[in-house]
């Protein structure tokens, strides 16, 4: 305790320098909280997007990954409904289960015949109820402004497609869609006009009955079953979807899972490309994986399936994720370095203004040991002191950024999150970036230290 008393008034002894010193330890530990803060909010917001997207995990036809993107029907999961059985009601699986649903991709061409155009899309079967219920995952307490999906309780042949697609296909205007910019064309809201051939198609698949007049954006996709006739569908557009990604959004189409099966299946059996799980927590997921893999083996033995988590999925998460790691790293050891020279050139001013200082307590009988023990007790005393400061500095100015009601939309999405700088709920930010602010702080101080006590007693008492 006398040791620390007294390297607490050496501290206060040059006040201003003393203060100077704590004034970067400050700021170079709040800006690293912040930063730091800043760049968890970002990954934790793209991974809740991939993750209400996609899910945790997906069970998939091996090799489809891979290869099915050209080709997903040939990829297809065979009773899939016993599969997901299993899934749900397996007693180790079960509580860490939000939701099990399948998915089914395919290809096609999209017409609005009344205005003359088509395009090719991507069309995704889901299970609209549950893939709403899935965008309501929330693990990490974000604030997102995600819309409802409005294929929820619309009738089979509904389908909502992206805004690029709405403009390919001159439906902007009966859309109602904000920002969309078409060539002049009379669009007519019924596939009338469509030609003969495609309306027969239309016409064997759906039955007669189907044909009469819908109120609504009316259009017609063209696809290749799984044996590879031609199969098309009359469809009620419900609505379009910003997707934030230009490539995705000029060809994207959601539909109800059964009208994709009826589609490319028929009347064969339906299968589907994928089943997606999603998890109470993401820390779950190794052993949701491993589980979901012995499962596979011990009850589909002769299935060759393979499971898959979000981040093989999804490689831009990996990438942002390790980009902006890199970043931080940088930051934090610049700012480490800053901090490391302006407090060991501190504690080397005051070992040279104190040298006549220093003699007189090595003739005093102080060994060279307990002079090194003072001054490494200043340098711990100036980062203690400054890195309780730099955490209340960064909680208060985290605190005015999280209720500033800022927002930004992260790369590939369409819908905005609410600025948060996590600094209170990241304790593993907080304690390293304090544990690292004070190991700095130590290392600055141990040259210097470690100077001063190898001085000659002699040469320092007859220092001018």
């Amino acid at each position: 305790m006398k040791t620390l008393s007294l390297a607490l008034r050496n501290l206060l002894r040059n006040r201003r320098r003393s203060l100077t010193t704590l004034l970067a330890m400050i700021v170079g530990l709040t800006s690293i909280l912040l930063f730091g803060g800043y760049r968890s909010n970002i990954i934790y917001g793209i991974e809740s997007g991939f993750i209400q997207g996609s899910g945790h995990l997906q069970i998939q036809h091996k090799n489809y990954y891979l290869e099915g993107g050209d080709n997903p029907t040939a990829y297809g999961i065979t009773d899939y409904t016993q599969i997901i059985e299993v899934v749900r009601h397996d007693p180790v699986l079960m509580p860490m289960l939000t939701m099990v649903t399948p998915t089914l991709q395919l290809g096609g061409l999209a017409g609005n015949f009344a205005a003359g155009v088509s395009r090719s899309v991507f069309a995704l079967g889901m299970v609209s109820e549950e893939r709403s219920q899935m965008e309501k995952w929330n693990d990490y307490g974000l604030v997102s402004y995600v819309k409802p999906l409005v294929l929820v309780g619309t009738s089979q042949d509904s389908v909502v497609i992206g805004e690029g697609v709405a403009k390919k296909l001159k439906l902007c205007n009966v859309l109602n869609i904000k920002n969309c910019v078409q060539t002049e064309t009379p669009v007519v809201s019924t596939g009338a006009e469509a030609p003969s051939d495609i309306l027969a198609l239309s016409g064997l698949e759906q039955g007669a009955a189907d044909q009469a007049p819908r109120q609504g954006a009316q259009i017609e996709m063209l696809a290749s079953t799984a044996h590879g006739a031609p199969n098309v569908a009359s469809l009620t557009v419900v609505g379009a979807r910003n997707m934030g990604i230009k490539a995705l959004d000029d060809v994207y189409l959601a539909m109800h899972l059964s009208q994709a099966q009826k589609l490319i299946y028929g009347s064969s059996q339906p299968q589907v490309t994928a089943i997606q799980i999603q998890l109470h927590h993401t820390s779950q997921l190794p052993a949701a994986q491993a589980r979901l893999k012995a499962l596979i083996a011990r009850h589909f033995p002769d299935q060759p399936l393979e499971v898959l988590d979000f981040e093989t999925l999804n490689p831009m998460y990996g990438q942002t994720a390790q980009f902006m790691n890199s970043m931080f790293g940088f930051i934090a050891t610049l700012i480490a370095v800053i901090v490391l020279f302006t407090i060991g050139n501190t504690m080397s001013t005051a070992v040279v203004e104190r040298t006549v200082e220093i003699g007189t307590l090595r003739a005093m009988g102080l060994r060279r040991s307990g002079l090194r023990f003072l001054f490494l007790c200043e340098g711990i005393l100036l980062g203690i002191i400054g890195a309780a400061a730099g955490v209340v500095c960064a909680l208060i100015i985290a605190y005015l950024i999280n209720h500033s009601g800022l927002t930004w939309i992260p790369p590939g999405y369409s819908y905005a999150y609410l600025i948060l700088v996590r600094v209170w709920q990241d304790p593993t930010l907080l304690a390293g970036s304090v544990t690292g602010l004070i190991v700095v702080t130590v290392i600055s101080a141990w040259w210097p230290a470690n100077r001063a006590s190898r001085m000659m007693i002699v040469d320092a008492l007859r220092h001018v």
